[in-house]
């Protein structure tokens, strides 16, 4: 790297710390952010894709495998919505938009009547729709199934470290 870009570099790094940055999962004196969400367990989900998006949240909470103790219980409504967006004149479809929404409530374990937190994540996706063989049509809503799910569940990681990072030892 050239002088002439470490000078900028330093100064925006100096200027990132005079304003009280802290990244989410950095240690600042603090709980350790990554630890808590080790320790949220993720309730059943209905359906398929309801079951892709509580695997997704188990990855993204439990990075470092599962976990030793459980103090948080995180509950999820989950949705997705298809609806046509390419329209032909004979009224057959082209295109699907689909809109994926999970609203989530975070609640100690033992009192599921105390709301520590809660939040909503959205995400969408879309498919040309032709005309192609069953298989690889479900391969293809499986597909956007799991990755509607992915983006979810980092929203909500996101999120649940967030509240994390600025409720020390909730």
């Amino acid at each position: 790297m050239s002088l002439s870009l470490k000078a900028p570099l330093l100064a925006g790094l100096l200027a990132l710390s005079a304003c009280g940055f802290t990244p989410l999962y950095g240690g600042d004196g603090t709980a350790d952010v990554a630890q808590q969400l080790d320790q949220v367990k993720v309730q059943n989900i209905g359906e398929r894709s309801g079951q892709l998006l509580r695997d997704a949240l188990e990855d993204q909470l439990h990075a470092a495998g599962a976990p030793d103790s459980e103090l948080y219980s995180l509950a999820v409504a989950y949705g997705i919505n298809d609806e046509s967006v390419g329209l032909q004149q004979d009224s057959s479809v082209t295109r699907s938009r689909f809109v994926a929404t999970a609203t989530w409530t975070l609640t100690p374990i033992g009192d599921p009547t105390k709301t520590l937190a809660n939040g909503q994540a959205t995400t969408e996706n879309a498919a040309n729709v032709i005309d192609q063989q069953y298989f690889a049509l479900t391969l293809e809503t499986n597909t956007i199934n799991q990755q509607l799910a992915d983006t979810l569940a980092q929203q909500i990681d996101t999120q649940l470290a967030a509240y994390f990072k600025t409720h020390n030892g909730a």
